[in-house]
């Protein structure tokens, strides 16, 4: 429980412990930072990490003075676009069989719950997922599972991690620090998150609305492939 209660005190004053994080560690906050934005978007058993709100708290910092914003930019765009790529090789290394064997550490219903995206959205979903928490560190995944083009998946990745990163970030950068903004933080954070998941609520709700077991032979007797 303790835990739990440090990640969401985290989670909610993320500008006060990143603040704390750059007084702190200096210029080795960039390479945390980056650390972070990879895992977040490469690693599929961690799409529990902050994305769009820390995004949001570093432009605000780097408002301040004590980071570079286009530094800090640049090096999180990198860290988005070779977080989706490692996480779109996994994927390929994988196969089809993640949605056929039970890995402890990957959740189904995300991966089918991505693939419906999938269907709806195609291969715009690499830029569109960048918006949606959780959906965005599987839509290079399930991409890699159903063997996207690699040229297609990469274009997709490119445009949607700067995308990503240069709207978060410079959110932060030129609305973090306004006084309404700064005094309810938590609140904005909270918004952030809900405002980035209101996509997949949305999509839950279609989807606990359909039979599980109809929903989950569908998605496994359809080719997996995505173009």
């Amino acid at each position: 429980m303790e835990i739990v209660n440090s990640f969401f005190d985290v989670f909610l004053h993320l500008d006060t412990h990143l603040f704390r994080l750059v007084t702190e560690y200096r210029n080795w906050t960039y390479l945390i930072l980056f650390w972070i934005i990879f895992c977040e978007t490469g690693l599929v058993v961690t799409p529990f990490l902050p994305g769009d709100s820390l995004l949001f708290a570093a432009g605000a910092i780097a408002a301040l003075g004590i980071l570079n914003i286009w530094i800090l930019i640049g090096l999180l765009c990198i860290a988005a676009i070779l977080g989706d790529s490692v996480n779109y090789s996994l994927g390929k290394f994988l196969g089809e069989k993640v949605f056929d064997r039970n890995y402890r550490l990957i959740k189904k219903e995300y991966l089918y719950r991505t693939h419906e995206f999938y269907e709806k959205h195609g291969g715009k979903t690499i830029i569109i997922a960048r918006f949606v928490p959780i959906i965005r560190t599987f839509a290079p995944f399930v991409a890699g599972v159903g063997s996207m083009n690699y040229l297609r998946f990469i274009l997709f990745n490119i445009i949607g991690g700067i995308l990503w990163v240069f709207i978060c970030s410079f959110g932060g950068y030129f609305f973090g620090n306004l006084p309404f903004v700064k005094n309810n933080f938590s609140v904005v954070v909270l918004a952030i998150v809900f405002i980035s998941i209101l996509p997949m609520i949305v999509e839950y709700l279609k989807y606990k609305l359909k039979p599980k077991q109809i929903e989950k032979n569908k998605i496994l007797g359809q080719d997996k492939r995505i173009y």
